[in-house]
């Protein structure tokens, strides 16, 4: 990556260890999250989950949220 995603310890991690494919294949699952999950980034508490997502999926060893797409469009808000 050219420049870290976010200017945080954070954002320095991901841009030492996380290829672009990886990082673009992290965006469309976080998508899919705040789709799944209906959050809202400017949230705190969305945030939080997003980040410590980041934080197990990417920077961990842990295999996060998993998002059930088979109820795909018959979900009513």
């Amino acid at each position: 990556m050219s420049r870290p995603p976010f200017r945080d310890d954070r954002g320095a991690r991901i841009q030492a260890s996380i290829c672009q494919i990886c990082w673009g294949e992290w965006l469309k699952h976080q998508t899919a999250l705040i789709n799944h999950y209906g959050l809202d980034p400017r949230d705190a508490e969305s945030r939080t989950f997003l980040y410590t997502q980041i934080d197990e999926v990417l920077l961990g060893e842990g295999t996060g949220e998993s998002v059930d797409t088979s109820k795909e469009g018959t979900i009513a808000w």
